[in-house]
């Protein structure tokens, strides 16, 4: 029985903790985040599904309706935005140098492999290391704090800076620190780290300038185990016709990294276990519609969907309206 949390509001605004198991749904008793019943499993030395038996089930819940009607949040956040970071991965999935690799070579017009190209075969040769062992370093990046996580089913809001808003679907995982600084990992999402691949395309180096963008949840936690293979879809609607679909792959079994690896390398770093942060990893993506030639423009669908999660994630494009930042010098 696979155990998936959501994060609900009401229209007063009153939130609520919704466990789903196969396609039963109903509120949690007692919790109003997602955080706050992870803590009390830290704090009980239990577990997620455990918390949720000591607190009990109320009102049953139809998810997909509630998430048509707009009342399902992002499965976790935090009161406090600046303690949420977004942080991801790149190259670690097989197939996923190709993309990259020909953005960079043809922006370099390079007739030797690109340091993508290596990378990505370093994570293959170790990206995957025995219990207790640490492997090969991956890419990695920063993308901002809790105000960028835009709750399923809102837009993905582009600078007006921006020289494209593109999506990438893949796992995100979803960690909470403990008191001790320990990080736990609450479950995976399905998720759009969404990224300009025109300013990547430009200069390898501008690719920290690409990832700090908006990033959105699918709205299921899925809890415990990541399963091996995941396999789903990921299109690009345009005044209801779809332009572009493809299959994308996730989980270890379709990766070069182990996510021990990823989470090993993340959490290295003392300033990523402060107890009580939220961290949301992304885990990366082989497939990319820029990849294929798309341009995407404003009111463009993304959709991303795949099992066993059961609810599909959408995020319409748009982009900000923008006026320069004006400096001023005490």
């Amino acid at each position: 029985m696979t155990l998936r949390l959501l994060q609900h509001r009401k229209p007063d605004g009153t939130r609520s903790v919704i466990a789903a198991s196969n396609r039963d749904a109903a509120f949690v008793r007692g919790v109003n985040s997602v955080r706050a019943l992870a803590a009390r499993a830290i704090a009980d030395g239990s577990d997620l599904a455990g918390a949720v038996a000591a607190c009990g089930t109320g009102d049953v819940v139809d998810i997909a309706a509630e998430l048509a009607a707009g009342r399902l949040l992002s499965p976790i956040d935090h009161d406090d935005p600046a303690h949420l970071a977004m942080t991801g991965t790149g190259l670690t999935h097989l197939g996923s140098a190709e993309g990259r690799d020909k953005m960079h070579r043809d922006a370099a017009a390079a007739a030797t492999q690109t340091d993508s190209m290596r990378m990505f075969l370093e994570g293959v040769q170790g990206g995957k290391p025995a219990v207790g062992e640490t492997g090969q370093q991956p890419e990695w990046f920063y993308k901002g704090d809790g105000s960028g996580l835009v709750a399923p089913g809102a837009p993905l809001t582009m600078p007006a800076f921006a020289q494209d808003g593109g999506e990438e679907p893949e796992l995100a995982g979803i960690y909470l620190i403990g008191p001790d600084g320990t990080p736990f990992r609450l479950g995976v999402c399905l998720a759009n780290e969404f990224s300009d691949h025109v300013t990547e395309r430009h200069n390898y180096l501008w690719l920290a300038h690409s990832k700090l963008r908006q990033a959105s949840l699918g709205p299921e936690l899925l809890v415990g185990a990541v399963p091996e293979h995941v396999e789903g879809a990921s299109r690009i609607v345009r005044d209801g016709a779809t332009i572009w679909e493809k299959p994308f792959l996730s989980g270890e079994a379709n990766m070069s990294h182990s996510l021990a690896n990823l989470e090993a390398h993340h959490f290295k770093y003392d300033l990523f276990r402060r107890p009580g942060d939220i961290h949301v990893h992304f885990f990366g993506t082989a497939t990319l519609s820029f990849s294929d030639g798309i341009r995407t423009q404003e009111g463009d669908v993304f959709e991303i969907e795949a099992a066993p999660f059961t609810l599909p994630l959408r995020n319409p494009l748009a982009r900000a309206d923008g006026a320069p930042v004006t400096m001023q010098v005490l």
